[in-house]
């Protein structure tokens, strides 16, 4: 918890107080900030003031659990005792957060039940969304994670590439290669490079690669064929909770050159990817604030003005923060699978990954990108152009 970009983002907002609740370990909210060494039974108040200390309010049943977390700490007995608690703990206060999301605009957000906001607001209080409020606290990277960050991508890429060449030799010394020996193969080189993933990586052939979530499998393995089309989606990072995945998607062809229709699909998918950082960069330099749902309507239409926007399946990027998670807890570059007004402020992360996916195969171009106070900072390689295996060697 950086408890003062969480007070410093309430004051912008006129907030007074951000309650997070949570029963028997059902909020990660309240989970990423308060660790417990086991579950409490009962219902839990996290109180965070815009000044002072955050406040827990639990039952006395649950004792043992909370008297050994860092926090001020207030127990109840009844639920009538509960509440007078909840108004001590909130007099004078009357914006109020907690984690909903108005519609269930952000689910990532949206985790405390219709009953509790009720309950808050029968208090007399004003609730309010803490979407902002959360990303200040959980998605800034800290000091050094950026430095961290860029390392990791430059080894995170180096394996890419080392992927790609040992396809090109298996067929050029035509010896059978599937997906799931190349997935098996980055699996092991992150394992020897000592990077964390949560995940196995994506690698996925002709139609598979127009499948976004397609993960290839020891008991169906599909063969790497000469002229066949490939993609690579592959995200690691150092041990450790304050650093960040470095998140990539690159694709190639095995063989000489691609199809027409590959290099366009290709080409149209690069430039909605460009669009997007153009369209971060001048709103940085005109002083506008700019939120994710604005980010993917630019690249969006980049891909519906060349006739592919039906295929266009997915938001155009997500967070990527602290923790050990490929998505993170800030704003998504999304206005498709939700409306996220959350603002890219400095400090926090997000991929930018355009794609087109087609029946007979599919393109995905992800970057990583870190928000600075001057604009966005593109922390992975850029793929300008098709890999072509056969001149890989």
């Amino acid at each position: 918890m950086d408890l003062a970009n969480i007070q410093q983002a309430m004051a912008r907002e006129g907030i007074e107080a951000w309650v997070i609740y949570d029963f028997q370990s059902k909020n990660p909210i309240m989970r990423q900030f308060v660790q417990p060494k086991s579950m409490t039974t009962r219902r839990l108040f996290l109180v965070i003031p815009i000044q002072g200390e955050p406040q827990l309010l639990g039952s006395r049943v649950d004792h043992d659990v909370i008297d050994e977390l860092p926090f001020l700490h207030n127990f109840y007995v009844s639920w009538q005792q509960m509440e007078a608690e909840l108004a001590r703990l909130l007099e004078g206060c009357q914006l109020v957060a907690m984690d909903y999301s108005p519609g269930g605009e952000l689910p990532t957000v949206s985790r405390v039940d219709a009953g509790t906001v009720e309950l808050i607001r029968k208090l007399g209080k004003t609730i309010v969304s803490a979407a902002n409020v959360y990303q200040a606290g959980a998605a800034i990277w800290e000091a050094g994670t950026l430095e961290a960050h860029l390392e990791d991508c430059e080894r995170v890429a180096r394996i890419k590439d080392e992927a790609f060449a040992f396809i090109a030799e298996q067929l050029r010394y035509g010896k059978l290669v599937t997906e799931y020996d190349v997935q098996q193969f980055i699996a092991q080189q992150f394992e020897q490079q000592q990077l964390f993933t949560p995940d196995s990586p994506i690698v996925g052939v002709n139609a598979h690669s127009g499948d976004p979530h397609y993960f290839p499998s020891a008991n169906h393995p599909a063969p790497i064929k000469k002229g066949d089309w490939i993609l690579i989606d592959l995200w690691a990072k150092r041990p450790g909770y304050k650093y960040v995945m470095a998140d990539m998607t690159w694709v190639a062809v095995a063989g000489s050159q691609p199809t027409v229709k590959q290099q366009q699909v290709f080409n149209t998918v690069a430039a909605a990817r460009d669009r997007a950082i153009e369209f971060l960069q001048a709103c940085v330099d005109q002083g506008r604030p700019v939120e994710g749902w604005q980010v993917d309507d630019e690249a969006r239409k980049v891909i519906t003005q060349a006739g592919y926007g039906d295929y266009f399946i997915h938001r155009t990027g997500h967070s990527l923060g602290p923790g050990d998670h490929a998505h993170g807890s800030g704003a998504n570059i999304d206005n498709l699978e939700t409306h996220d007004t959350r603002q890219l402020i400095p400090g926090i992360g997000f991929s930018i990954e355009p794609g087109i996916y087609l029946p007979e195969f599919g393109v995905r171009l992800e970057i990583d990108v870190y928000m600075s106070e001057s604009g966005p900072l593109v922390t992975t390689p850029i793929q300008r152009e098709i890999i072509c295996l056969e001149t890989v060697g």
